[in-house]
């Protein structure tokens, strides 16, 4: 029993020390099991802002601008300890839980983690690598968005390419709604960690919020020299804390491994449960956990490996650890997949094209759905491998991928059969999305917000009214000269849209009679976004009461032309509206806004402010 214990007793310190050298473990235990207290270097703590934005999923803001943009998250504080909505902040692209209440929105993927909340991130490099003792990020508006602080063990300004990359997680949380919207410092205790670090990521949900989310800037403390109390600090331990999370993708896919000398013949009352019904219990458990309980013994090595539980597969929560070798060993469980979900996965020389290729070539057949999402390993020869193995898909989601080259989109015009087709923030150019146009003519939901490079939108939207008459959704978020002509050809040919983006549109003027012609041509309407408009009057507002009854989600952020009467009539003929944007409307005051507010509580009226 004594024997046992002992053992016990040195895996858990073997596991508590292992961040450290060998060396340093064996002093740790004998400094411990002697009772003597280390003596620790003296190091002066650094505290330092991020010196640049590296990375980010998505943002308010233009790409030919800095309002509203992550790149204001480098730097010292612009706005904090003000609170309210400035333009000097960063602010993610969307909040609460509207956007997945609309057509577009994908469904979510099973055996996603309960654990995983993140919908949203940014990449910060800092100046010094340093070991951290504390982050703080300064909130200015509707905070309790964070939910992971991420350390990365490559310096992003080294010259030389990134080897053995690793992530840690300094802090983690679940998403939180904060009582009120002003401004906060964010200083959660963070973990210790045994190297150096200058790259720090944020990850946010920001589905409890009210509004957007607004972050000012963000402080890395640390110190330059190697922490030793963290080698001797001995925290109660729990049995239930002796698993090597980083390590839960490791034997993904590995060859079954009989365990111990103990070996049962018999599988007890598993082997009369009928096959489909171990299937589906084992339909509920995450990827690592089929992985691990892979290899307890054959009946169930044979139900974890077998293709009909990998017809779904997100890899996204585990953007960290993915490699080629994840993916090899995934391989042969994925000839069912269809729908495979790699975003944010493959940075930094974690993927590259072989396994890539490998991969969709082995599992692509039958692939309806791949997300992309913010994969910078991708360039125009891994399109070129979607296009030629996965001649089924019909969703395809590129967001946020600003690093393929224009000409790699024209390979996307081969998968005639897309249906959701993401280009937000990508550098697609008129060719390309002409190419796409006239072979794709089954599309039923298109984003090219942010898709600076399109010359002519009002060539686009004639585009889409004569090939892709059966669109539901279309994004133009921030579309530098789409003209009252093309929303005219649009809204013509395309009857079935049921939401449209015009955010941040400027060359549409309401004086055309473009947003009342809208209003007539599409009934079926149910989200509208004309944010930072600033001609939207009350014509407009009433042709849309009078023509889209089953409005949902209105935004008209920054007009100066609409009264509360049209609010009001809006309000009371679109009985399915939930939520109503009038931040910065001049005419909307704030005791008109209480009004509304108290007069139509199932409506969630959206009023931003400044302090």
């Amino acid at each position: 029993m004594l024997t046992l214990l002992s053992m016990f007793y040195y895996i858990c310190l073997r596991r508590r020390s292992r961040s450290g050298t060998r060396g340093e473990a064996l002093t740790s235990r004998r400094a411990v099991e002697s009772g003597q207290r280390a003596v620790l270097p003296v190091s002066v703590e650094v505290e330092q802002y991020a010196k640049e934005v590296l990375d980010f999923s998505s943002h308010y803001g233009s790409e030919n601008s800095m309002s509203y943009t992550m790149w204001n998250l480098a730097g010292v504080p612009n706005v904090y300890p003000s609170s309210g909505d400035f333009t000097q902040t960063a602010v993610f692209r969307a909040y609460g839980t509207w956007w997945e209440q609309c057509a577009s929105a994908p469904p979510p993927f099973r055996r996603t983690p309960k654990g995983f909340h993140s919908q949203d991130y940014i990449e910060l490099g800092f100046e010094e690598p340093v070991y951290p003792t504390g982050v703080d990020v300064l909130e200015t508006y509707y905070p309790g968005a964070i939910v992971q602080i991420l350390a990365c063990s490559h310096n992003p300004f080294s010259q030389n390419p990134p080897t053995d990359v690793r992530w840690e997680v300094l802090w983690s949380g679940e998403p939180t709604k904060v009582l009120t919207p002003q401004a906060r410092q964010f200083s959660p205790t963070i973990k210790h960690i045994n190297f150096p670090t200058n790259l720090l990521r944020l990850e946010v949900n920001s589905s409890l919020l009210d509004y957007y989310t607004e972050l000012d800037a963000v402080i890395l403390r640390g110190v330059k020299e190697r922490p030793m109390l963290a080698l001797y600090k001995m925290p109660v331990i729990d049995i239930s804390d002796l698993s090597d999370s980083e390590e839960e993708l490791s034997d993904v896919g590995g060859p079954f491994r009989p365990g111990g000398v103990h070996q049962r013949t018999g599988n007890g009352y598993f082997d009369k449960l009928p096959y489909e019904l171990i299937q589906l219990i084992l339909s509920h458990l995450t990827l690592p956990d089929l992985s691990r309980l892979a290899q307890s013994c054959k009946l169930l090595h044979q139900h974890c490996c077998d293709p009909l539980q990998y017809t779904q597969l997100s890899l996204q929560p585990y953007w960290g650890r993915l490699s080629d070798a994840s993916l090899g060993h995934l391989q042969s469980r994925c000839t069912l997949l269809q729908r495979l979900n790699l975003s944010w996965t493959g940075n930094r020389g974690a993927l590259t094209l072989t396994g890539f290729s490998s991969f969709m070539k082995a599992c692509g057949l039958s692939l309806v759905c791949l997300e992309l999402s913010c994969c910078h390993f991708l360039n125009e020869a891994c399109l070129e491998v979607v296009s030629q193995t996965c001649p089924g898909l019909q969703e395809l989601n590129l967001s946020s991928c600003d690093r393929l080259n224009p000409q790699a989109f024209t390979h996307i015009s081969k998968l005639t059969r897309l249906r959701r087709l993401v280009l937000y923030r990508t550098k697609i150019e008129q060719t390309a999305i002409l190419s796409i146009l006239t072979f794709c003519i089954e599309l039923r939901h298109l984003n090219l917000g942010s898709c600076v490079r399109i010359e002519d939108y009002d060539v686009v939207a004639s585009m889409l009214a004569t090939r892709c008459r059966s669109l539901c959704s279309l994004d133009l978020w921030r579309c530098r000269n789409l003209t009252d002509r093309g929303l005219a050809e649009l809204v013509s040919g395309c009857r079935m849209l049921e939401e449209l983006d015009l955010g941040w549109c400027p060359t549409l003027q309401s004086s055309t009679g473009c947003f009342q012609h809208l209003a007539r041509s599409l009934p079926r309407l149910r989200k509208l976004f004309l944010t930072a408009n600033r001609t939207v009057c009350d014509s407009d507002i009433e042709e849309l009461a009078a023509g889209c009854p089953s409005l949902q989600h209105l935004d008209i952020l920054g007009t100066r032309l609409v009264s509360a009467a049209s609010l009001k009539k809006l309000l009371q003929s679109c009985p399915k509206l939930l939520l109503l944007d009038v931040s910065f409307c001049s005419q909307i005051d704030m005791r008109v806004f209480q009004e509304l507010s108290g007069s139509f509580p199932n409506v969630a009226i959206k009023k931003s402010f400044t302090q």
